[in-house]
């Protein structure tokens, strides 16, 4: 990004008095969230000489973007992969020339598999490791019945759960139907696809389960972490941590936002950039109140839970494998375990629960959380050492973002995600879950923030009458098109 450090800087301070008195002319806008759309449109409304300001609810940036650094190196508390490790990641640009490192944990682009077959190393609740050709073999099987379950998508107007597409394809071809070793390992790979949704079989939509874009390149994990992409992002913006935005007033001529604590701030537009499972709990009052189709948009889209619980260890005792599965009667008793040790170099492995499953651990003290965690490593590596340190996420019942990602919920349709997107009057929406093409995912985010950032600049500078619309679309990252708004409610 070009430097705008020549550029004589709009007279700032004038636009966010409290006593709501702003300048007539210089475009103000209000950025709430410091996550990864919030950053992306306030650094690209910023580039656009623009007066911005992002409030951010936390005493950090990133949102669910989280790298911790209390063991001596970065760990991911919250997104850690990059989906789509090709130029055609909008994010890929700024990664490269930041020289982050990627270590590809897959070649496949799949919702199955983030990582490739032969790094899996599956084991029994007794210890004993799983035999290669059969993980193989039921993940022939799995892919089978998913592609049973296509036919089943087919027949049926109405929506129905993955699992109940299941038991459909069971009945119809019962020889789909493993027993023994197979059936627990197949349970395994159900767990998997229920933490790429950060939810459970029986609430995930058979109609819309692979509607998101795969973009080509495989999933690679970001080895010194998600967050100096915020930091790059957020260079020379004004942020306001501990702002926490408790209601919002839209006027034809502008907005007016105030936090917990009275403060006010005025602008010409506002990009509301909080996670779904916030806009759900209704901690923002908007007035006048959000029309009825966008509500819709709010409740109806689901939102997972997937947390991480970071052992790091004195020394590795475990098979160079990315990662360690434990298999069960069922998905809620699989467990899955990533070993960073094989993509950083340190001692460390990440258990991840999801669905239900993170709920109840969440429950719990994270002293008890770690020691669940590793019990589950116990029982496969009898001799594990205790580990040294440990870090545990919450991210269904932290505050600021009740709940991990996006997900679509039975008989409810995909198109949501854009009309959580489509702004009402000078309110523009970003984040994950706004992505038609990308939910759930840091590059989703990311170009959703772009696009706020664009439909606002546009908005504000056709109010002035300053808009030249031979000017390219801002920043270089931007070559997205600008959808036609055109809406049918």
């Amino acid at each position: 990004m070009e430097s705008r450090s020549n550029r004589p800087q709009l007279n700032r301070g004038l636009c966010f008095s409290d006593s709501g008195m702003r300048q007539a002319a210089s475009p103000t806008v209000i950025v709430i969230g410091g996550g990864m759309a919030g950053v992306a449109a306030a650094r690209a409304l910023h580039d656009a000489s623009f007066q911005v300001v992002l409030l951010e609810s936390r005493d950090r940036l990133g949102g669910r973007v989280h790298t911790n650094y209390s063991f001596g190196f970065p760990v991911d508390l919250g997104a850690s992969w990059l989906h789509g490790v090709s130029k055609e990641n909008p994010l890929a640009p700024l990664i490269g020339r930041l020289g982050l490192p990627l270590y590809r944990t897959s070649g496949d682009n799949s919702v199955l598999y983030d990582h490739d077959l032969e790094s899996y190393s599956l084991f029994d609740m007794d210890g004993n490791r799983i035999p290669q050709e059969l993980v193989t073999k039921v993940g022939e099987t799995f892919e089978l019945i998913l592609k049973e379950t296509e036919k089943v998508r087919q027949e049926h107007d109405e929506d129905m759960s993955i699992s109940s597409a299941f038991s459909i394809v069971f009945e119809r071809r019962p020889e789909l139907r493993l027993e023994g070793l197979g059936h627990k390992v197949l349970q395994w790979y159900l767990c998997r696809m229920e933490g790429w949704f950060a939810a459970d079989a029986d609430t995930i939509s058979l109609k819309c389960w692979d509607q998101e874009e795969l973009l080509p390149g495989g999933h690679g994990l970001m080895v010194r972490g998600y967050l100096p992409v915020i930091n790059t992002l957020a260079k020379g913006l004004d942020i306001r941590l501990g702002h926490r935005v408790t209601n919002i007033v839209r006027r034809y001529n502008g907005v007016k936002v105030t936090t917990e604590d009275g403060r006010t701030f005025v602008g010409d537009a506002v990009v509301v950039a909080v996670p779904l499972g916030v806009l759900k709990a209704r901690t923002i009052t908007f007035e006048p109140k959000l029309p009825d189709w966008k509500e819709a948009a709010i409740n109806d889209l689901g939102v997972g839970i997937e947390n991480k619980i970071v052992m790091h260890f004195n020394k590795v005792f475990w098979p160079n494998v990315e990662f360690l599965g434990v298999v069960a009667e069922t998905s809620y008793g699989c467990s899955y375990f990533l070993n960073l040790h094989k993509a950083t170099g340190h001692p460390v492995l990440v258990y991840m629960p999801a669905g239900q499953l993170a709920k109840d651990i969440e429950k719990m003290s994270d002293e008890a959380a770690a020691s669940f965690a590793f019990m589950q490593l116990k029982k496969i590596l009898p001799e594990a050492s205790s580990p040294i340190q440990c870090l545990v996420s919450h991210w269904g019942t932290d505050v600021n973002s009740l709940g991990s990602y996006s997900y679509d919920m039975v008989g409810k349709p995909h198109d949501l995600y854009e009309r959580l997107r489509i702004p009402v009057d000078n309110l523009f929406f970003a984040g994950e879950a706004t992505s038609m093409s990308y939910p759930g995912s840091v590059h989703g985010a990311f170009s959703t923030g772009l696009m706020a950032a664009e439909g606002c600049r546009m908005r504000v500078l056709e109010r002035y009458g300053e808009l030249d619309l031979f000017q390219p679309v801002m920043g270089e990252e931007a070559s997205f098109s600008v959808p036609l708004l055109i809406s049918r409610m």
